[in-house]
């Protein structure tokens, strides 16, 4: 799940899905800003894109056969209906509409890959929420000193995010696999690893207590 930086086609065997969310900004910064905004092109586009939203929100209780069942009855119409729209939108050159307009062309194919698997979320906020921790530290330290800082950073920050997605208590989590790596062969047997992910029933439960 991504927007559409090109450099994610370099991904081999993976199914590129892209965000609705990204896709949405772009009519929202298109929109008028003088003047009517209701009923403007940018307005119908960005009514689409919360069409879909609206779709999501009412299927987030449903497990991912049912939810892509119900995407094919009810959301598959809504992007057909928005890409026959966009065959009859004659945007000006260099606008933040054509801009939208051009993205969503270009993007069809990852656009609507979500129908095909009811896991896949409509947009990846998700993620770029996990993100904004590290990019409000960033402004404090501005850059990493070293390639191999950079990395450990990254890991740190993807352990932390990765517990509080599934609800374990980061502080304690850390706490725990800092008590038993030093005692596992992981680097010859990886396997013994899995014990220790986040998702693990095997973690104890003082790692969930008191869990963001």
């Amino acid at each position: 799940m991504t927007d559409g930086y090109s450099g994610y086609n370099k991904v081999r065997d993976v199914a590129r899905c892209g965000c609705w969310a990204h896709l949405r900004r772009r009519y929202e910064e298109a929109m008028p800003k003088n003047g009517a905004i209701e009923g403007s092109t940018a307005a119908v586009g960005f009514q689409y894109c919360n069409r879909l939203f609206d779709i999501e929100r009412a299927l987030e209780k449903l497990t991912p056969d049912e939810r892509k069942i119900q995407r094919q009855e009810q959301s598959r119409p809504v992007l057909e209906a928005y890409f026959a729209w966009l065959e009859t939108v004659n945007p000006l050159r260099g606008s933040k509409l054509a801009d939208a307009i051009t993205y969503s062309v270009n993007q069809r194919e990852s656009l609507c890959e979500f129908l095909n698997d009811g896991r896949i979320e409509l947009s990846n906020n998700r993620a770029e929420n996990s993100l904004r921790p590290f990019v409000n530290g960033r402004k404090a330290w501005l850059f990493a000193d070293t390639k191999k800082g950079a990395q450990s950073s990254a890991i740190v920050y993807s352990i932390v995010e990765s517990a509080k997605a599934n609800r374990i208590n980061p502080f304690m989590y850390l706490v725990h696999i800092f008590q038993k790596m030093p005692s596992l062969d992981f680097k010859n047997d990886p396997v013994l690893l899995e014990s220790l992910m986040p998702w693990s029933t095997e973690l104890p439960d003082y790692c969930r207590n008191n869990a963001n």
